[in-house]
């Protein structure tokens, strides 16, 4: 009996994209950016210096741009560049 092991190049539970930028819009424009940086995604809002902090994967990033915004906030709009 033999076995076949399957092999891939896609991390565990990233999100498939070919972009290193993506930028969130809220109803008044622009107000963050999440970039790729190796394995990992930096979130910033427009007028940090620098991110706020580096997530695993796509889906995280995204929720901790929407919690950087604060409550009441509207939900952004994520485009990828």
């Amino acid at each position: 009996m033999s076995v076949k092991h399957e092999t891939t190049t896609e991390r565990p539970g990233a999100v498939a994209d070919d972009h290193g930028l993506w930028v969130a819009f809220g109803p008044v424009g622009a107000v963050g950016t999440i970039r790729r940086v190796g394995e990992a995604y930096a979130v910033a809002l427009l007028d940090d210096a620098e991110p706020r902090g580096s997530y695993p994967n796509l889906e995280v990033a995204k929720a901790a741009l929407r919690t950087a915004l604060g409550p009441g906030a509207e939900r952004p709009d994520f485009r990828a560049h």
